[in-house]
């Protein structure tokens, strides 16, 4: 993983040894910010673009509503911002990291009535997030962690605090061998990756969880509105667990996981045990999406690095 020694902090593009935060910062103690992951890809007919980079500041913007953190630049200026980083690092092809955060201020949980705010961009070359498991399949474990409800935390925000239910999901999974952790919902239903949405398939119907306890994925948009384009029945709803161990075929969508078949779940085998032919189409659509080779997509979608 190559890291781009260039950020965008508080403004400016600085050294990343030069972009320091205090001891005393409130997020580090509370977890008191928001992100976004994004990312930009290599174009087939030269140079580099991001992918939905509005939709995704917007959302951005939404966490940061949920936390009450005011963000001092406009949605325009954000995107100058991050075209500047991937440019000051030379990436094309990079993962992106907007980071908004409580800084040094009051010590308390309570940060006050308009506490500090720090917003750093970060860029990093990534490959393949869960990676041979992205051809071959991923192995999931229905994890032993519940994934928050609605009035437990906040679940349409990117809140940096929330995700150490994900980073304790997944080390569970990965300590038992599996590529990745499967939440469930406070009242046993399926709901979503540490850090990716899930969709099932059975007799030709496309299931994914409703947005009543996930996060509302980008990448999960997308093929949701490419799905329903190609005629697909989609529909959004809540399944369980046994449902989804006798669906046709599961994948995971994910800024990071991109589109990432399912092979087993809870050793049971899903399918025929390897990417059905509907994933592999999506998997394969999703990639000339994201590498300009579908003009109708291209245009609203990729925002070029120039």
């Amino acid at each position: 993983m190559t890291r781009g020694n260039q950020v965008w902090y508080n403004g400016k593009i600085l050294p990343v040894e030069e972009a320091k935060i205090s001891l005393f910062t409130h997020a580090l103690h509370y977890g008191a910010g928001a992100f976004e992951g994004i990312r930009a890809y290599r174009q087939t007919k030269g140079g580099g673009a991001i992918f939905r980079l509005k939709e995704h500041l917007v959302r951005l913007y939404e966490s940061c509503k949920i936390l009450d953190l005011k963000i001092p630049y406009t949605i325009d200026e954000l995107e100058g911002a991050v075209l500047a980083t991937c440019k000051a690092n030379g990436f094309d092809e990079c993962y992106i990291r907007p980071l908004v955060f409580i800084a040094d201020g009051p010590l308390g949980v309570f940060p006050g009535q308009n506490p500090p705010v720090d917003f750093a961009i970060l860029t990093w070359e990534w490959g393949k997030y869960l990676g041979e498991a992205t051809r071959e399949g991923a192995r999931l474990k229905v994890s032993s962690f519940i994934r928050p409800h609605v009035n437990s935390s906040m679940t349409k925000g990117k809140i940096t605090g929330q995700y150490v239910n994900s980073v304790i999901a997944k080390r569970e999974a990965r300590s038992l061998g599996f590529d990745e952790a499967l939440l469930l919902d406070d009242a046993g239903f399926i709901t979503e990756g540490s850090g990716e949405n899930i969709f099932m398939v059975k007799d030709g119907v496309v299931k994914t969880t409703a947005l009543t306890s996930v996060l509302n994925g980008i990448t999960r948009q997308t093929i949701l509105e490419y799905l329903r384009g190609k005629g697909h029945t989609v529909v959004e709803t809540r399944f369980s667990r046994d449902e989804l161990w006798c669906a046709d075929e599961v994948f995971l969508t994910g800024t990071a996981a991109e589109i990432t078949p399912v092979k087993e779940i809870d050793h049971c085998k899903i399918g025929l045990g390897k990417p059905g032919p509907l994933t592999r189409q999506v998997q394969e659509d999703f990639n000339s999406i994201i590498r300009g080779e579908r003009p109708e997509y291209a245009k609203n979608w990729l925002t070029p690095i120039r």
